[in-house]
């Protein structure tokens, strides 16, 4: 069964973060002997990675969509690839609705094999900055301005997964949210190359739930990030239910939350990537808020990554 993340990986002087602490060293060595011991592959495509440090819903899925649209523009002929994890068809789902090239698969090098085999012309990965054993030629990583590093303790004792001196492999950063240049200095502080791109979420049928008391629903990565959303766009919300990331709803439960959201009068409103999992109970009560992507400055953002087909080719 899947968790909520912990309260205390948002708060810097809690007791469990500080127990949990000696285990997280033994996790940073660890990753520091993998990667010192693992063989690096190179690939004949050049390899996008949109990753993140921060454990779940940065934007990882939405900006990997946004490049491979921007590029099909373009006439360039990119594919998604995605490592195969139980439950999470939802994202696969996403990912098909907006973008028809995807690759889902146990082993990220055999997806890139693959890739080349169908000739397509770059692999973005969606998710693989920890995968050692892949030679990236760009490296993007997203954050969320609500979380950002959280405690900035990496696993367990903290949310990330790994220690920030990562950043050094970065070369793009993008950040969901508003303007922050604390954050900004933090890291470039660490890898004065980084690039620093914005981007933020646009509600597409913003107008559907207006004037509405709404029962909101969320099983994502970050929860708040949607609700702060719905605040943000001055909608009601009466009620709100959290579920952990990827939440398996049955047709039992969401048939129990109608009933009391049809009682109360209340709009049940949820995100687009959790109506995927259940869009096949065909239960018509339930609607979900579309967004779209908005980068920042698009047009540089673009020009760092087109730069890499003319340096690979």
């Amino acid at each position: 069964m899947k968790l909520n993340k912990p309260k205390f990986w948002n708060e810097k002087n809690s007791i469990l973060s500080i127990i949990l602490f000696p285990i997280s060293l033994i996790v940073i060595f660890l990753i520091f002997l993998k990667k010192k011991t693992t063989k690096t592959l190179r690939f004949n495509i050049p390899i996008i990675c949109v990753g993140n440090i921060y454990i779940g819903g940065t934007g990882k899925t939405p900006t990997s969509i946004f490049i491979a649209n921007a590029l099909k523009q373009i006439s360039k002929n990119p594919v998604i690839l995605r490592k195969y994890y139980k439950g999470h068809n939802d994202e696969h789902n996403l990912i098909k609705k907006y973008f028809n090239n995807l690759i889902i698969c146990h082993d990220r090098v055999e997806g890139i094999k693959q890739a080349e085999i169908n000739n397509f012309d770059s692999v973005i990965l969606d998710d693989g900055f920890q995968d050692c054993q892949i030679k990236k030629n760009l490296n993007i990583l997203c954050f969320n301005q609500n979380q950002l590093l959280g405690n900035g303790r990496v696993l367990p004792a903290g949310p990330l997964r790994e220690n920030l001196s990562s950043l050094k492999n970065a070369n793009i950063i993008v950040i969901n949210g508003r303007k922050n240049l604390e954050f900004e200095k933090k890291i470039l502080d660490i890898n004065q190359n980084l690039e620093i791109f914005y981007s933020y979420y646009n509600p597409v049928n913003i107008d559907q739930f207006k004037n509405k008391n709404l029962l909101a629903i969320a099983g994502i990565g970050n929860p708040d990030n949607f609700f702060k959303l719905l605040r943000e766009n001055n909608l009601n919300i009466e009620k709100k239910l959290f579920f952990p990331d990827h939440y398996q709803f049955t047709k039992k439960e969401l048939k129990n939350i109608t009933e009391e959201a049809n009682n109360k009068n209340q709009q049940i409103i949820m995100t687009e990537k959790d109506y995927f999992r259940i869009k096949h109970f065909n239960i018509n009560d339930i609607a979900y808020l579309k967004v779209s992507l908005i980068i920042d400055k698009k047009e540089n953002f673009l020009q760092s990554i087109i730069k890499l087909y003319d340096k690979k080719n």
